[in-house]
C-alpha cells in the first residue's frame, strides 16, 4: 500500500479531538459516544473472563458461544435467515468490520454508491480498498433520505455495491421499509451488492429499523454490519460483527480479519456474551433517555440559537445535524468553509465541541453535527454557553 495510503483521507474528527484537548472544561458534543456506562452484565462477564484467565488465543472469527448467540439474535431480532454461526464473524468494532468488507469485496476501480453526508470511515475504507466512492445526496426535506430515482441514476457498469446506513450518522435519517425494498430491488436487478451498516439499529425514535438482509432474496447479496458500541455503551471496548451468506466472500473476510487482528480481544468477546445472555432492558432504557436528551437539546437550541441553527429533530441515532444560517458572519481569518469556521468559533469561543458538516461529504457543507448522547448537565452547559455566544 505504502504511498497509496497518502490518498486515504483522515477524518476531521481527529483534528477536532486534538483541538478539544487544548480547551479547558470543554463540552464534548463532538464525539459520537454515549455518556452511559456498559451494563453490569457486560462488566461482570469481563471480570469473570479475567479471573478465569481467558487471555489466550481464540478462534479467528470469534468465540463459538458468542457466534451462536449472534446467529440467534440476527434470526430473531433482525429476521435475517442466518443458517448457522459460521455465517457470522466478530470484528474490532464497526469500523474494522467495514474495512474487512471493503477489502474482501472490492477490486481496484470498483464503485460503491454512498450517502452524502456520511460517516467518514465509509469513504476511507472504500478508498483504502482501491475502490471509488460515488456520493449520492441525502435530502433534508426528505428527512435525510435518498431521492431513489437519483440513487438509481448513480449506478454504472462499474458499480459493485450500494452502502446504506440507517439510522444514519451524521443526519439521524431513517430509511423506510419501502426505501430499503426499492434499493434491494435495484441491487437484484443490476446484480450489485448491498452493504447495510446497522450500527444504530437500537436507536430509532420514529419509524422502524429494517434489516435489508431480512427482505425476500436479499440475504444472498447483502453484507450486514453491526456493533455493540451504541446498543450496549461499549464504544471503547471495540466489538462489532458482520454477517454474510456468501461463502467465498466470507472466506476472504476471514483472511483480512486474521491478518489485521488474528482474533478479537478475548475478554471483550466474553463481555459480548454477557451482553447477549443478560437482560436486554438497558437497550430500551438508553433509547428512552436519548430521546429525552434529543428533545431537551432541540428545545434548548431553539431558545439559545434559533436564529443561527435550524433543523428538525432526527428520527434515529443521537446526532443533531443542523443548518447554519447563511447570514452568520464568521470572525476575520476563519476558514473559507462555513462549517469549519463555525466549528472553530464554537470550540475556541464557547468550549463547545462539534463537527463540521463538510467532514461528512460535500453535501454537508453549511451544516454542523452535535452529539446529544452526552449527559444532561453537559448538554445544558453547552446550550448556556451557546446562548451567551449568540446573544
Amino acid at each position: 500500500m505504502g504511498v497509496f495510503l497518502d490518498s486515504v483521507p483522515f477524518s476531521g474528527i481527529i483534528r477536532i479531538r486534538d483541538m478539544m484537548y487544548s480547551v479547558k472544561d470543554p463540552f464534548r458534543l463532538d464525539q459520537g459516544d454515549v455518556s452511559f456506562d456498559s451494563p453490569d452484565t457486560v462488566k461482570n462477564a469481563m471480570r469473570l473472563a479475567i479471573d478465569e484467565n481467558r487471555s489466550h488465543y481464540l478462534q479467528t472469527t470469534g468465540v463459538p458461544r458468542l457466534l451462536e448467540l449472534l446467529a440467534e439474535k440476527l434470526r430473531e431480532k433482525n429476521a435475517i435467515p442466518v443458517g448457522g454461526p459460521d455465517e457470522v464473524m466478530v470484528t474490532t468494532g464497526g469500523i474494522h468490520g467495514l474495512y474487512i468488507i471493503c477489502q474482501a469485496l472490492l477490486e481496484p476501480g470498483d464503485e460503491v454508491i454512498v450517502p452524502d453526508p456520511e460517516w467518514p470511515p465509509c469513504v476511507g475504507s472504500i478508498i483504502a480498498a482501491k475502490g471509488v466512492p460515488v456520493p449520492c445526496p441525502l435530502h433534508e426535506q426528505l428527512g435525510w433520505r435518498f431521492d431513489l430515482a437519483e440513487l438509481a441514476s448513480k449506478i454504472t457498469a462499474k458499480t459493485r455495491a450500494i452502502y446504506i446506513n440507517s439510522p444514519g450518522n451524521p443526519t439521524g435519517g431513517v430509511l423506510t421499509r419501502e426505501d430499503i425494498q426499492t434499493i434491494s430491488d435495484l441491487c437484484r436487478e443490476r446484480d450489485i451488492w448491498l452493504i447495510s451498516d446497522e450500527a444504530y439499529e437500537d436507536v430509532v425514535f420514529e419509524g422502524e429499523h429494517v434489516s435489508a438482509a431480512s427482505l425476500a432474496g436479499m440475504y444472498d447479496r447483502t453484507i450486514s454490519l453491526f456493533t455493540f458500541s451504541k446498543s450496549y455503551a461499549m464504544t471503547g471496548l471495540r466489538l462489532g460483527y458482520v454477517v454474510a451468506k456468501d461463502a467465498v466472500l466470507r472466506d476472504r473476510m476471514k483472511k483480512v480479519l486474521f491478518y489485521t487482528a488474528s482474533n478479537i480481544a478475548s475478554v471483550v468477546q466474553f463481555g459480548g456474551i454477557g451482553a447477549l445472555e443478560g437482560s436486554q432492558a438497558p437497550i430500551a432504557e438508553f433509547r428512552d433517555e436519548l430521546k429525552a436528551r434529543r428533545d431537551l437539546f432541540y428545545a434548548g437550541l431553539r431558545e439559545a440559537a434559533g436564529h443561527i441553527f435550524t433543523g428538525e429533530a432526527p428520527h434515529g441515532a443521537f446526532y443533531a445535524f443542523v443548518r447554519i444560517n447563511p447570514e452568520w458572519v464568521p470572525p476575520a481569518g476563519s476558514p473559507t468553509s462555513r462549517s469549519w469556521a463555525m466549528t472553530e468559533f464554537l470550540i475556541s469561543q464557547g468550549r463547545i465541541g462539534c463537527v463540521p458538516g463538510v467532514d461528512f461529504g460535500a453535501n454537508g457543507e453549511g451544516y454542523l453535527r452535535f452529539c446529544f448522547a452526552r449527559d444532561r448537565k453537559e448538554l445544558t452547559g453547552a446550550l448556556k454557553s451557546m446562548k451567551a455566544l449568540f446573544a
